[in-house]
C-alpha cells in the first residue's frame, strides 16, 4: 500500500511576545518623540524616591518594612512609566499620520471615550482636494470635523450643518477642524477637545439622533423608535 505523504503546513511566524511589543513601542515612541523617554524616566524615578524615603521615614529600623515600601515605589514607578509610555506612543503614532487623508478617521475609531458613536469613514469628501468631513454624536450633540484647510472645509461643513438642520432642528451641531491652520485643533487632542461641549444629549437620544443622520440619504426610511429626536433639547439633559 502507497503511502501518502501530508505536506506540512508552515508554521505562522509567532507573534512578539508582550516584553518585545513594549521594546517595539518604546522604540518607536522615542524615535519619534524624543523627549518622551525624559517623561518615562521621571515617572519612573520619582515614585521609587518616594517609596525609599517613607521606607526610612516611617520604617528605618525595619528590614521588611524597608523592602516592602522600595517594592511598592518599584511598582508604582513602572505603573507610572507605563501610563506616560501608552500616552506619547498614541501620540507619536498620531504624528506619523498627521495631515494624511483618513487621519481623522483613524482617531475617532481608536480614542473615543464611551457614549460617542462615531465612523472612521467621512460622510463627505472632496475628490479634488481629498478634503473630507466626519461626523460624531455625543453628548455634546453632534460634532462635526473637518478634515484640511478650514478655507476649503468650512463651507462643507456649513453644509453637512444645513442638511442635519432640516430634521433634527434643535440639536446642537458644533464644528472642529484639524489641519495646517494655527486655530485648528491638534490630531492627538481631538478627543479631549470633543469632551468639553456642554452636555446636550442623554444616552437615549444618541443613539435616536444618529439613526435619524444615518438615515438621511435613505429616502422613506421611518424614524428610528424611541424618543423623537427632532424634540431632544439641551434644556431636557441639563
Amino acid at each position: 500500500m502507497a503511502r501518502t505523504r501530508i505536506a506540512k503546513t508552515p508554521k505562522s511566524a509567532k507573534e512578539p511576545g508582550r516584553i518585545k511589543q513594549m521594546q517595539q513601542v518604546f522604540t518607536m515612541t522615542r524615535k519619534y518623540d524624543p523627549k518622551s523617554v525624559w517623561y518615562m524616566l521621571i515617572a519612573f524615578v520619582l515614585p521609587v524616591a518616594v517609596g525609599v524615603v517613607l521606607a526610612f521615614v516611617i520604617s528605618p529600623q525595619s528590614v521588611i518594612g524597608i523592602i516592602l515600601y522600595i517594592i511598592a515605589g518599584v511598582m508604582a514607578g513602572l505603573l507610572a512609566f507605563l501610563l506616560v509610555l501608552g500616552r506619547r506612543a498614541e501620540r507619536a503614532a498620531y504624528g506619523q499620520i498627521k495631515g494624511q487623508p483618513g487621519a481623522v478617521g483613524a482617531v475617532l475609531k481608536s480614542s473615543l471615550r464611551r457614549g460617542w458613536v462615531a465612523s472612521e469613514m467621512p460622510i463627505t469628501v472632496s475628490p479634488k482636494t481629498q478634503d473630507a468631513v466626519y461626523r460624531a454624536v455625543g453628548r455634546g450633540g453632534i460634532v462635526l470635523i473637518g478634515e484640511g484647510p478650514k478655507s476649503r472645509t468650512i463651507k462643507m461643513l456649513d453644509d453637512e450643518r444645513r442638511r442635519i438642520a432640516r430634521v433634527l432642528p434643535n440639536v446642537p451641531v458644533n464644528y472642529l477642524t484639524v489641519g495646517p491652520d494655527s486655530d485648528s485643533t491638534e490630531l492627538h487632542k481631538l478627543p479631549s477637545v470633543m469632551n468639553r461641549f456642554a452636555k446636550a444629549l442623554n444616552k437615549s437620544e444618541i443613539y435616536a439622533v444618529n439613526n435619524r443622520i444615518g438615515s438621511l440619504g435613505k429616502a422613506g426610511l421611518p424614524i428610528p423608535k424611541g424618543i423623537d429626536p427632532t424634540r431632544a433639547r439641551s434644556s431636557r439633559s441639563r
